[in-house]
């Protein structure tokens, strides 16, 4: 079995720590699965996974087909917060009137 670098390891690392959960799954898996035998427990070790977490990865690699991989997006669309003024739906109609009320006059309107 090949060990990585401290330099590619502390990337590695980073990369992983970037990723969703079912994406570090898999990255797991196949940095496992390229180092062959000893591969989970290293990988498990660097990234601080536990070893069913990258048994659960590899299977999900062999047993879905690649254009299925991002078929769902990770959030719901339409998901989020929503913005202030879809939370309150009289907050437009209260802003024009205090803009009204505030305002003086008609900057358009030539002054005598």
């Amino acid at each position: 079995m090949m060990c990585y670098s401290k330099e590619i390891e502390s990337e590695m690392v980073k990369f992983y720590n970037s990723l969703s959960e079912k994406d570090k799954r898999r990255y797991a898996a196949i940095e496992a699965k390229k180092l062959g035998h000893g591969g989970i427990k290293y990988i498990s070790e660097l990234f601080g996974c536990h070893r069913n977490t990258i048994t659960e990865g590899k299977s999900e690699l062999e047993n879905r087909e690649v254009k299925k991989f991002n078929d769902k997006a990770i959030q719901e669309k339409g998901g989020g917060r929503k913005s202030c003024f879809e939370q309150i739906r009289e907050l437009d109609e209260e802003f024009l009137s205090v803009v009204k009320e505030a305002t003086a006059g008609d900057p358009m309107e030539e002054k005598m």
